[in-house]
């Protein structure tokens, strides 16, 4: 399976109110494994970046007085995501921001294009619920060093985000076994094969059916006849 980790960094927190993107990074892997293969993109959003989003991301206007509008990338970002299944931190974020971006250029939502979204910041919540579940929150609870990430950058966060979600899932793997798959072995404690013993079965002597027999009787007493294994030997007998 296709997925790629997505993040997007932004002028402002409501595209409705003509916040832009500014940044966005996309990270694939095939089969929960990174391929290296990634797509990471600067656009200049022609307006303000809010003093609030600036301090979380501290991206500035004259760093990207320089780089391309979203229109200029559209397709290769269409193209990179085409077909995948998205992961996505706080997904109807992120979601928003790229349809805004999409309908100024007449294109389809980015749902109509990929298998699926799927929302870790949700799923952590399920998993955790009651607690904190932000990236730096997760990345402390499945011990993944983030100590490089004094600010939210788009490329670092979903490299972050790619191993929080490899981490929330471990155990998906262990379900799937190979038709081949040899059953474990069972090792003594120097690492050799341990052999098990045989099953020893031991028949009861005389005096201990004479006892079981005693205790069956007082039990079918008790119940007036309703003893049921008493009932079983003597119709097997």
């Amino acid at each position: 399976m296709r997925q790629i980790v997505l993040d997007t960094e932004t002028t402002g927190l409501d595209p409705r109110q003509g916040h832009r993107i500014i940044e966005v990074a996309c990270i694939e892997m095939v089969n929960r494994r990174p391929t290296g293969h990634h797509l990471h993109k600067y656009f200049n959003p022609e307006r303000e970046i809010d003093a609030g989003a600036a301090a979380v991301h501290g991206i500035t206007l004259d760093f990207l007085a320089d780089k391309p509008k979203f229109a200029d990338a559209a397709d290769e970002f269409l193209e990179f995501i085409n077909g995948a299944e998205l992961i996505i931190h706080n997904a109807p974020f992120d979601l928003g921001f790229l349809n805004a971006e999409l309908r100024r250029l007449d294109r389809v939502p980015v749902e109509t294009l990929c298998n699926g979204v799927i929302d870790t910041l949700k799923m952590a919540k399920e998993l955790h619920p009651g607690k904190r579940n932000s990236l730096d929150a997760l990345c402390d609870r499945y011990e993944i060093d983030n100590s490089q990430r004094t600010l939210h950058g788009a490329l670092l966060d979903t490299e972050l985000l790619a191993e929080v979600f490899l981490a929330m899932t471990r155990g998906q793997n262990s379900l799937m076994i190979e038709p081949d798959s040899q059953p474990p072995v069972n090792l003594s404690s120097t690492g050799g094969r341990k052999e098990r013993k045989p099953l020893v079965i031991r028949r009861a002597d005389q005096d201990e059916m004479t006892e079981h027999g005693r205790v069956l009787a007082s039990i079918d007493k008790e119940t007036k006849g309703g003893c049921v294994w008493l009932q079983k030997g003597e119709a097997a007998s």
